[in-house]
């Protein structure tokens, strides 16, 4: 079964990359999509946010899994590829009334359509893009939520060498 898994990725976490993991173990053909715009004030264009998925996957040796990117409604590009099923990662609560929430959105704009949730390991269930910039803002140590390649560009991007 192809599968989709979509989001941000501004930047790719090792949450993200434990659940790509356990995506590829389970499903063939499994796809990153990368979302080009959105309503979140993304810190990377999107080349760079796909070139840090390719980089980490390398990097921590996941073979198996394409990266894309996408500009539509999820559910476009979705019924365009000829995927039926999504993944997403929960973290916590908040995460999960979220995802219920677009998963209703998503199921009355393409019925066909459903979602697959998993929890990434506990080592990185606190992670998230958002706390990994705040935390590059101020010079913090990021080695045990992003790759090294990721981590490098953080750095340059905030100005800590």
């Amino acid at each position: 079964m192809k599968i989709v898994y979509p989001g941000t990725f501004d930047p790719v976490t090792l949450g993200h990359l434990d659940v790509i993991r356990m995506a590829a173990g389970i499903f063939d053909g499994l796809v990153v999509a990368v979302v080009r715009s959105s309503g979140k004030k993304l810190c990377f264009p999107v080349d760079e946010r796909e070139n840090f998925l390719r980089d980490s996957l390398e990097e921590l040796g996941i073979r198996g899994v394409a990266v894309t990117r996408f500009d539509s409604l999820l559910v476009d590009f979705m019924r365009d590829n000829g995927f039926r099923v999504f993944i997403r990662g929960l973290r916590a609560n908040s995460d999960f009334e979220y995802e219920f929430q677009m998963q209703l959105m998503n199921r009355r704009l393409a019925p066909e359509i459903t979602g697959i949730y998993l929890m990434p390991s506990e080592d990185h269930m606190y992670i998230s893009s958002t706390l990994v910039k705040e935390i590059a803002v101020y010079g913090g140590n990021l080695s045990s939520m992003v790759t090294g390649s990721v981590e490098k560009a953080l750095r340059k991007r905030f100005g800590h060498r």
